[in-house]
């Protein structure tokens, strides 16, 4: 069985995708160029915002978490870990991490992508302050 939770977000002009570590979706409407890893604004929910049994969920140690990001027909998969250390706090952001550090932001550790490995394609689309992104997070119970 999975539980899912969908947040919806959108592109913008200073989106880089460049950071080797992490990934971003911010709820913030705006992004300097020193966030390098956040890859989409506007997010209509942060780690707060997810169900409470969701949560519950992933803070299981090794629970499997994917990441589904799909905008403009173009879909990126990113797999990661649950852990009894993730608090889903944070009222502004969603973190993934290939590190096993997690914060109050942090949804997923032990990621096999950052947002330098996202496809650029990918980037190159959520560039553009009218790119739509759907990000699906999906564990598995």
């Amino acid at each position: 069985m999975q539980l899912i939770e969908t947040i919806h977000a959108q592109g913008h002009p200073n989106v880089l995708g460049t950071h080797m570590m992490t990934f971003e979706v911010t709820t913030d409407s705006q992004l300097s160029i020193r966030g390098n890893c956040v890859i989409a604004v506007n997010a209509d929910k942060a780690a707060k915002d997810l169900e409470f049994t969701f949560k519950e969920a992933c803070r299981r140690d090794g629970a499997r978490i994917t990441v589904r990001l799909e905008s403009e027909g173009i879909v990126e998969t990113i797999h990661g870990l649950g852990s009894h250390n993730l608090s889903f706090t944070h009222p502004k952001e969603i973190v993934g991490r290939k590190s096993l550090y997690a914060s109050d932001r942090t949804i997923m550790i032990g990621s096999d992508k950052a947002a330098s490995d996202l496809d650029r394609k990918l980037i190159a689309v959520l560039k553009s302050s009218n790119a739509k992104l759907n990000v699906q997070i999906i564990v598995e119970v």
